[in-house]
């Protein structure tokens, strides 16, 4: 479980965060939504501690994380950042194999048994025919695929993602999320499409500068009177047989029908 309690983030006398909660319980897909500058990357990076709160507590399972060493923490929580893994020459391979760093003494070389789990990440993302390859020649698909296969790697029972579709075409956006449904690991994900959201997200937490402006399900929170004070944009819902479908057009235009 992953909480944030009245956090509060800034930089300077501008506040970015402004007492924000949140709960991710044991195995749910929690979505961070909002519109550009809301704070969704900022709130994601005080829930793996890159980002200290200015007020607020985050915890992991009920312990501060401002607590945890970070080697401890990096066993229990991964992340997927948005700027990714630095383009080094590296294999796919060898880039899936640093997600055991947490698990292994300073200096120390990782085991078979480190390389049998990096290879059973590969296997799992459906990556392991490119263990050969190197890693900044993959196309942005598969570049993601392996950060999560690295990320699986680690054995952490959490995981944090930050626009993993960014850049990525309609096919490859519904693999990575699909692919993240499927892990069964407590995930907090920053996703900008709805309708990607309103489909892989079990909860939803919608910010607006810097503030919760609403938490529930996709369907309470995809809603025309929810979300077109935030966005500024209007709004057409489509029930659809798995969740609902959001059309998008300026406030001035009739709502299609």
């Amino acid at each position: 479980m992953i909480t944030a309690d009245g956090v509060s983030f800034g930089y300077g006398r501008a506040l970015v965060l402004d007492d924000v909660g949140l709960t991710v319980e044991p195995g749910q897909v929690v979505g961070l939504i909002g519109p550009n500058g809301s704070g969704k990357t900022t709130l994601l990076r005080t829930l793996y501690a890159s980002l200290t709160p200015r007020a607020g507590l985050v915890t992991l399972d009920g312990r501060p994380l401002a607590g945890l060493e970070p080697r401890a923490l990096a066993r229990r929580l991964s992340v997927v950042a948005q700027e990714g893994a630095a383009e080094l020459p590296l294999t796919v391979a060898d880039t899936v194999l640093l997600g055991r760093s947490p698990h292994l003494a300073t200096f120390q070389r990782p085991s078979r048994q480190d390389h049998r789990i990096a290879a059973a990440a590969l296997t799992r993302v459906g990556v392991r025919h490119l263990a050969d390859r190197v890693f900044a020649g993959l196309s942005g698909g598969e570049k993601q695929r392996v950060l999560i296969a690295r990320a699986l790697a680690q054995r952490a029972d959490h995981l944090l993602l930050d626009e993993p579709t960014n850049h990525l075409d309609i096919r490859y956006q519904h693999e990575v999320l699909s692919l993240v449904r499927r892990l069964e690991v407590t995930t907090v994900v920053v996703l900008h499409d709805l309708n990607l959201a309103a489909r892989y997200c079990d909860e939803l937490v919608l910010l607006d500068g810097g503030t919760v402006a609403a938490t529930g399900t996709p369907d309470a929170v995809l809603r025309p009177e929810v979300l077109e004070p935030v966005y500024e944009i209007g709004v057409h819902r489509i029930p659809t047989d798995d969740g609902v479908q959001l059309l998008f057009r300026p406030l001035d235009e009739q709502d299609p029908t």
